[in-house]
């Protein structure tokens, strides 16, 4: 694994910790850790040790979000639309990367934190841990996906209840919400994370990839060209080395050895 500036990146079990580490800023990102996460989401993506990538934060929090301080010298507009630009296509690549992306939650999750955290395919949360959108606070609308992913996930009115008031959520009314997918203990959502990669490093990768795939695809199409698309991929998958061998271990009642192949 490369070693980085602003986040740590480890291999755990079956997992790609993604540790996002600046706790002396609340896990503040700035321009230098988006292009580390874009460059260690990349080589997870691609490590055929890795089934899943689990992103947390160091210390006591996910992420305050943005780091206003580099927000505070862009004075020009220019300047701003290519950040949120760059924000967007990091976001992005949560979705598009082909490993399930898992985020393990404690303590603040804060506006671009919570962006962030929608753009993961997972949400693990802890006892205490906190999700807020602040914009409204200090005049802005949120720009790296809180109006669109946020209702995406809990439903319009829900979403506009976070956007409007910009009160904390706490860990037991965002999992009713279906923000989080999973509730622990305070100190446990990480763990909770490791549970899960091991789960799928018993799944078949090519599976999980497309199954990821034909979701977000399908979220942007009308219903028809989706189950279309979802036929493509299944007739993709049906002549893999690992579909054959799936089928082949369940009917001699073993477990499958696949190889993503």
């Amino acid at each position: 694994m490369r070693e980085f500036e602003t986040v740590k990146v480890e291999q755990v079990g079956a997992a790609g910790v993604l540790t996002l580490n600046r706790p002396e800023k609340r896990n503040a990102i700035n321009f230098k850790m988006m292009d580390e996460i874009e460059a260690a989401l990349a080589d997870l993506g691609v490590s055929d040790a890795v089934y899943g990538v689990i992103v947390t934060g160091a210390g006591a929090c996910f992420s305050s979000g943005v780091d206003l301080n580099g927000m505070r010298d862009m004075s020009a507009a220019r300047d701003f639309t290519e950040y949120m630009s760059r924000w967007r296509r990091l976001n992005k690549l949560f979705e598009t990367n082909p490993k399930p992306i898992v985020a393990a939650i404690e303590g603040y999750c804060l506006t671009g934190g919570l962006e962030l955290a929608t753009a993961c395919d997972l949400r693990v949360g802890a006892e205490g841990s906190s999700y807020t959108i602040t914009s409204s606070k200090i005049g802005t609308v949120p720009g790296a996906g809180g109006t669109q992913r946020l209702p995406r996930l809990i439903g319009v009115s829900n979403a506009l209840d976070i956007l409007f008031s910009a009160e904390p959520v706490d860990a037991n009314r965002a999992r009713q919400m279906g923000l989080l997918n999973r509730l622990t203990n305070r100190g446990g959502a990480l763990e909770e994370a490791l549970n899960m990669v091991e789960t799928y490093a018993q799944r078949a990768p090519l599976s999980l990839q497309f199954c990821k795939r034909a979701v977000y695809a399908g979220m942007n199409m009308s219903l028809d060209d989706a189950l279309e698309f979802e036929g493509f991929v299944v007739n993709t998958i049906y002549t893999t080395t690992d579909k054959q061998e799936g089928v082949r271990a369940f009917l001699e009642k073993r477990a499958p050895r696949f190889t993503g192949r």
